[in-house]
């Protein structure tokens, strides 16, 4: 198992679109019983989110689609989960020292929930300056230090594991740790017993963490089940990392609505899921939109950009599921109110509402 916070050897740049790791070729080790275990951790503080059966994607798509509501997990997303299983891993000395993540928003939140339900640990998040506003608010409710640092979330991680090595903290990756993609792999193992004869399940791919956990969980109760990732058109980092069989650890994404997407693929996820993602997907920041826009205005659900990627794959018809029963999981609703406002009245001028 890789040690905590070491992501490889150092990489070579590979412009413009990114790096490779050199450490494609690690083992690391992820099965059910880690993800049977991660739930247990969770039980008392977490959720188990519905998966909802949507009659208006499964006669659009012509799919029997369900909808796994992560954006109604406590904290808003799914990241939670992961957050909680590493930091109820650490020791009491390491949680009095205190621990340091950075995050676009979500994780941040998790670890702060996690912080707080787990009897109070010092956290410092760092943020990346294009964090959504609704994001930083929703930290306003825990005991944190918040530092807001980096144009991106690579740029942000950086600065992050300099600040934890001179103070002595525990580092707490967003998906580049067994113990988080475990405990997002509960995500995938209540989708496989809430559904069981489900056949392909959609998974929003930015670090990597949700759909390495997703893969193990479901490949293991059924080989069958295809797992399919996608990402945005502006930050194809595992889509290029499974392709070329190189791990993409820092990539350079284009504006996007999913930042919470944008970034490099992890090393762990990678190792852990590149021989069990059946296919990676791209859709449009368009493709997104409308997703968003299609998931409030009919099933009156905020689901935020990062989230709605499967939404977008399936109705641009960038897989095609016909008469399967496909689970897409919507990964967060913390929509920044902006952007929200911007997607109702553009998709509102697009459908004719006056």
């Amino acid at each position: 198992m890789e040690r905590e916070g070491y992501h490889g050897d150092p990489v070579k740049p590979l412009p413009p679109e990114g790096t490779m790791s050199e450490q494609s070729g690690a083992k690391i080790a992820l099965a059910l019983g880690d993800i049977l275990v991660a739930r247990r951790n969770l039980a008392r503080l977490l959720r188990k989110t519905p998966l909802e059966y949507s009659f208006l994607l499964s006669r659009k798509v012509a799919s029997d689609v369900y909808l796994k509501l992560e954006n109604w997990q406590k904290t808003g997303a799914f990241k939670v989960r992961g957050a909680i299983n590493k930091m109820a891993s650490l020791s009491s000395a390491e949680r009095d020292r205190g621990v340091v993540a950075v995050s676009s928003g979500n994780f941040a939140v998790g670890v702060a929930y996690a912080a707080r339900a787990l009897g109070g640990v010092p956290v410092t998040i760092f943020m990346p300056t294009n964090t959504p506003s609704s994001k930083i608010d929703k930290l306003a409710e825990f005991d944190v230090e918040i530092i807001l640092e980096g144009a991106t979330f690579d740029e942000a991680h950086d600065i992050s594991k300099e600040f934890q090595r001179e103070r002595g903290l525990t580092f707490v990756h967003t998906y580049d740790d067994p113990l988080v993609v475990a405990g997002q792999g509960t995500v995938g193992l209540e989708i496989m017993e809430q559904l069981p004869e489900v056949e392909a399940i959609l998974v929003p791919i930015g670090g990597g963490g949700l759909v390495a956990g997703t893969a193990v969980a479901a490949k293991a109760i059924n080989p069958q089940v295809r797992v399919i990732g996608v990402q945005t058109e502006a930050s194809p980092s595992a889509y290029l990392s499974l392709k070329e069989g190189h791990c993409y650890e820092k990539y350079d994404a284009a504006p996007t609505i999913a930042e919470g997407l944008a970034g490099g693929f992890g090393i762990v996820p990678f190792t852990i899921a590149r021989d069990l993602i059946d296919e990676v997907v791209l859709v449009s920041e368009e493709e997104i939109y409308e997703a968003v826009f299609l998931l409030l205005q009919a099933a009156q659900l905020v689901v935020e950009g990062s989230g709605a990627v499967g939404v977008a794959a399936l109705l641009s018809g960038k897989v095609d599921l016909k008469g399967k029963k496909v689970a897409v999981i919507l990964s967060g609703g913390n929509m920044d109110m902006k952007v929200l406002s911007q997607i109702v009245f553009k998709g509102t001028h697009r459908e004719g509402y006056s």
